[in-house]
């Protein structure tokens, strides 16, 4: 039983005339009619009484019908479905990034990508960039975006460079200004600074730490374990100093002042990553572009 021979005996039985079912289906009558027997030949039963100029249903044509309408019916749902996704008005795409970069860069483009496709559903996870590589080894996330370098690179994953930000040192405008207030902090300053630290697993966190012991001291906690909200959060109340994103500083609003490091100063860069074996879907290359182009 092929599909076209359901097409057509839905013509015929709608239109009750073979030349008239042909037209409908734009194919010539003789074709028509030999797909209907090929098909009354492959089910074993007639499907009309062909009388002239009354062509009526059998009892096989009539059990058919509805079937045959809901095989078609199911065929277009089918077609409608997969051409939305093609392009773009329905789907999904499960995005990976570190808790800094959902405060800092992706509000405006995620923001940006819903305007352009509001039925595309974004799933969004934050870690660390090691449980995100992990979470894209697994095929648990279309994209993410990490810190380079990888904290275990793999040769199964492909990254492309997103941006390069500049590290800040931010406190509170209550407290005395760190550096013994110049407008710029050497990390060397922040010995004897009071840190609110992030907990384990953040690269911020790496990254602060190994920067102080490259000057010579360990970095001195007054709170530690917090997410990005909760760091900024002990910073306004005066608890201590931290070093974040420019980009999160930038957005974080009153009650933080921001002080930049002095060259060369400290930096991070952003990547995104997929999986080299698997292209992303549809909606993640969209998103993917939007991001590289922002």
């Amino acid at each position: 039983m092929q599909f076209q021979q359901l097409q057509y005996f839905v013509a015929v039985a709608e239109t009750r005339h073979f030349t008239r079912a042909a037209d409908l289906v734009h194919v010539a009558q003789p074709s028509l009619s030999q797909q209907i027997k090929a098909l009354e030949r492959e089910l074993g039963a007639d499907l009309f009484l062909r009388a002239r100029g009354n062509i009526t249903l059998t009892d096989a044509g009539e059990a058919l019908l509805p079937l045959a309408r809901r095989i078609l019916a199911d065929a277009d749902t089918a077609r409608h479905e997969v051409q939305e996704l093609v392009q773009l008005r329905r789907g999904r795409v499960r995005l990976g990034a570190t808790p800094s970069l959902c405060t800092g860069l992706l509000p405006d483009v995620l923001r940006a990508f819903h305007d352009r496709y509001p039925g595309i559903q974004l799933l969004i996870e934050e870690g660390g960039s090691h449980d995100l590589v992990r979470e894209l080894a697994r095929g648990a996330l279309d994209l993410a975006l990490v810190v380079l370098p990888l904290p275990t690179p793999s040769p199964a994953l492909t990254t492309v460079e997103l941006l390069r930000e500049d590290l800040v040192v931010v406190s509170s405008p209550e407290a005395p200004r760190p550096g013994n207030g110049r407008r710029t902090v050497r990390i060397a300053d922040l010995e004897g600074e009071r840190l609110v630290m992030f907990r384990h697993g953040y690269d911020l966190r790496e990254l602060t730490v190994a920067a102080c012991r490259a000057e010579g001291f360990e970095p001195d906690f007054a709170v530690e374990g917090g997410e990005m909200d909760a760091v900024l959060g002990f910073v306004r109340a005066g608890l201590g100093v931290a070093v974040v994103p420019r980009m999160v500083a930038a957005r974080s609003g009153r009650g933080l002042r921001v002080t930049p490091l002095a060259r060369p100063g400290l930096h991070r860069t952003i990547a995104l990553a997929h999986r080299s074996d698997v292209a992303p879907p549809r909606a993640a290359r969209e998103l993917q572009r939007m991001l590289l182009e922002r």
